[in-house]
């Protein structure tokens, strides 16, 4: 796919939650269909053009632990929000983990607010425009634009690849039980740590490979804190429904973006 695409960083306290903006327009592929493997983010998409493949002009793409398949034979002009990890649970008005591995649209989470902002996007000419737009919008909806303490210390450690760290330390390095932990963590991040850190790990791996044409696996999965072949074989299977050397053959020009022939 033939990108034109624009970004930028969101200001202030804003940051905290959103990693970017980002437009783009595009070109009809050579195929039909990408592969998006997980990555364990929110993703708010707004269709400026007809492209998307649902009927809603805007839709919330939860955070995936599960690769899915996305509509790519037309062409589109497309405007969204990147979040961090755990970064989307002040804006939708329910608890992440109420759309893992989901694609919603965003007027069955804001009712008539959904089109209010489509139609506030497509009134802008520019790129900053309209992500000022976005950035007035997230604003006004967060119900907060505090994390809760223990969750940003979980996300810290669980987002270093090559670490591991069990589940138990983690709370009680934050003074809650296991239980009250894993619910505050799904909350806010929309799944199980230990799903989460295995998602981080998968990336790390994929984010390694991204730019060589010969990969010797087993440095970069020791590397990414995998303990064995085995292991890491079935992870990166069971998150992308490749083998490595299969992704590596067929990945895309974009990261986590993985080309289906017609």
């Amino acid at each position: 796919m033939s990108l034109n695409r624009s970004d930028q960083i969101p200001r202030g306290t804003l940051g905290k939650f959103v990693e970017r903006f980002w437009l783009y327009d595009s070109v009809v592929s050579a195929h039909a269909q990408e592969k998006i493997l997980p990555t364990a983010t929110t993703e708010l998409v707004l269709d400026l053009g007809g492209g998307l493949a649902n009927s809603s002009a805007a839709l919330v793409i939860g955070p995936h632990s599960e690769h899915w398949v996305l509509d790519t034979s037309r062409a589109a002009a497309v405007i969204g929000v990147h979040f961090r990890p755990g970064g989307a649970f002040p804006f939708f008005g329910v608890p992440a983990d109420e759309l893992h591995n989901v694609r919603v649209p965003l007027d069955a989470l804001w009712g008539l607010n959904a089109a209010s902002l489509v139609d506030q996007v497509l009134a802008q000419s520019s790129p900053a425009a309209r992500f000022e737009v976005l950035e007035s919008v997230l604003l006004k909806a967060a119900r907060t634009l505090a994390r809760h303490p223990a969750v940003g210390f979980a996300l810290r450690k669980l987002s270093v690849p090559f670490r591991q760290h069990r589940i138990t330390h983690v709370a009680g390095a934050v003074g809650m039980s296991q239980r009250r932990f894993l619910e505050r963590f799904r909350g806010e991040v929309g799944m199980a740590p230990k799903v989460f850190a295995r998602v981080k790990r998968f990336q790390a791996v994929v984010e390694t490979a991204e730019n060589q044409r010969e990969v010797n696996w087993a440095h970069v999965a020791s590397d990414c804190g995998y303990f064995d072949q085995a292991h890491f074989v079935h992870d990166f299977r069971a998150f992308s429904g490749f083998t490595p050397n299969q992704y590596l053959a067929l990945k895309g020009a974009h990261l986590n973006h993985v080309p289906v022939a017609r």
